[in-house]
């Protein structure tokens, strides 16, 4: 979501809204995202908006290829032939994202 917005960003309620994320865990995972350096915010009026910081998800994926993979790129490829959360006509499958918390 993020990755796919740029440098616009997207709100904290927009992105709990579409995940159907308590907007407090959110919060707790957005902090630390943005602790990791993952991911920046700034503020737009009342709103906070978050951005990807694509040169350190860069190094976090250069390192986890480097490192993890142990100089073999082959192994973290990822297996599309195992679907994980679509169907194959591209459907979000049952079950695959969290239900919203009843109030």
């Amino acid at each position: 979501m993020l990755a796919a917005a740029g440098g616009e960003g997207v709100p904290a309620g927009q992105i709990a809204e579409e995940l159907e994320v308590p907007p407090a865990t959110l919060s707790f995972h957005l902090k630390e995202l943005t602790n990791a350096g993952l991911i920046d915010q700034r503020r737009a009026g009342r709103s906070i908006i978050y951005t990807l910081n694509v040169d350190n998800m860069r190094s976090l994926f250069g390192y986890l290829m480097d490192d993890c993979c142990q100089g073999r790129p082959e192994l973290c490829q990822p297996d599309y032939a195992t679907p994980c959360c679509h169907d194959e006509a591209g459907r979000r499958k049952q079950g695959s994202r969290r239900k919203k918390a009843k109030k």
